[in-house]
């Protein structure tokens, strides 16, 4: 298995508890990172080295990257107790179609698990997900029809996230496990998981939570740090004058999540953890202006955060590059604070079409996928 970055580390990580239940005496090795590493997981490299966003970001790492595949490639080709019945790739499709194509012209079965979303972006791929993989695992339920109509085969078997995150989020729980107050009003900060999302966005965020702050001083602003990103926040938390102001907490993003009210978050898959929680939340997204010239071209849906392409509507405001100012994203969230107080009815609107988004996402993904591969291995 080869999974990227925190979020295909959490989704590989309740995969493999399916895969675990069906096969006990299991054996998966690759690039992971500690949720499958506590699976039993063998992580030959860990998933961080493979957490990069954006075309030039990724040109300065492409030494690196590309040794890496190359590594393992060969690792899984050449080494006779290492060659898999099976590899599964987590998302981060630069990486692995690459590898899986190569592994699957030598007669390894296939799988990607999370379909590249050739429905938002890079349409131009799909040649690229035939010829690489056998069986692509959905987690969105149009995906399975798009990807058949180009002779991909595809199962639906839900998201992960959505069976772990409850339907009805403890609030309260969550709030005396991070020592607040069940009065307190809470925005949650999540500026990434990369760090080249932290070079880029957490400085704007920080700067929206002070001025905020300035207009609401009794809010409580709570940020959950990747760990091995903890100390590079707290930094420019200090930089941007609003240490003081900021709970920063390891890890726990999910409890974070729970206990705030409104969430300032970084375009990505915490955007879809956030509305499964169903919290309000501002959007937003900075990168390399080069990246960023090169990925609008590909867009081909006037949405970027999942909760609003899986809505088919602006439920949540979107701020993109030059319009991710401080200034916007603080006008933003205030807007929602003011809609908490008075206009509640606004909250729970998208409250209720986060909850109706939650159930459509609920499947037992874990036995459907482990179903799904045990049919790839015996055809």
């Amino acid at each position: 298995m080869v999974a990227g970055e925190a979020s295909g580390d959490l989704l590989a990580g309740l995969l493999l508890d399916g895969l675990k239940a069906r096969w006990p005496a299991l054996t998966c090795g690759g690039i992971g990172g500690p949720q499958m590493a506590s699976r039993g997981f063998q992580a030959w490299w860990p998933s961080d080295k493979l957490a990069v966003r954006g075309y030039v970001e990724v040109l300065r790492h492409y030494r690196e990257i590309v040794g890496i595949r190359e590594q393992l490639k060969n690792r899984l080709l050449n080494e006779g107790d290492q060659r898999p019945d099976i590899f599964i790739g987590v998302d981060a499709p630069d990486f692995n179609l690459d590898l899986e194509a190569a592994l699957k012209s030598q007669g390894i079965k296939t799988v990607h698990f999370v379909s590249p979303s050739v429905w938002a972006w890079r349409a131009d791929r799909v040649e690229k997900i035939r010829r690489s993989v056998d069986h692509v695992l959905c987690i969105f339920p149009f995906e399975p029809a798009l990807l058949a109509a180009h002779g991909i085969a595809a199962t639906y078997v839900g998201h992960p996230l959505a069976n772990v995150i409850p339907m009805q989020p403890d609030r309260a729980a969550a709030r005396r496990k991070l020592g607040l107050q069940d009065e307190d009003t809470v925005i949650a900060i999540l500026p990434g998981s990369r760090a080249s999302e932290i070079k880029y966005l957490a400085s704007r965020f920080f700067k929206a939570a002070a001025l905020v702050k300035r207009v609401q001083p009794a809010i409580k602003f709570i940020v959950p740090a990747v760990p091995l990103l903890k100390n590079q926040i707290e930094q420019l938390a200090d930089e941007a004058g609003v240490r003081a102001d900021l709970q920063i907490v390891e890890g726990q993003s999910h409890t974070v999540l729970a206990a705030c009210d409104i969430t300032l978050i970084a375009s990505g898959t915490a955007t879809l953890e956030a509305a499964l929680f169903k919290r309000p939340m501002v959007i937003a997204y900075n990168m390399n202006w080069l990246s960023w010239q090169i990925m609008r071209r590909k867009k081909l849906q006037p949405w970027v955060g999942l909760p609003n392409i899986l809505c088919r509507e602006f439920v949540v405001p979107e701020l993109l590059q030059d319009a991710a100012t401080p200034e916007a994203m603080a006008g933003a969230l205030l807007q929602w604070v003011d809609a908490k107080f008075s206009a509640p009815d606004k909250i729970a609107a998208v409250e209720q079409r986060f909850t109706k988004l939650h159930a459509e996402l609920q499947r037992d993904t874990s036995q459907l996928a482990s179903n799904a591969i045990q049919k790839i291995l015996e055809d």
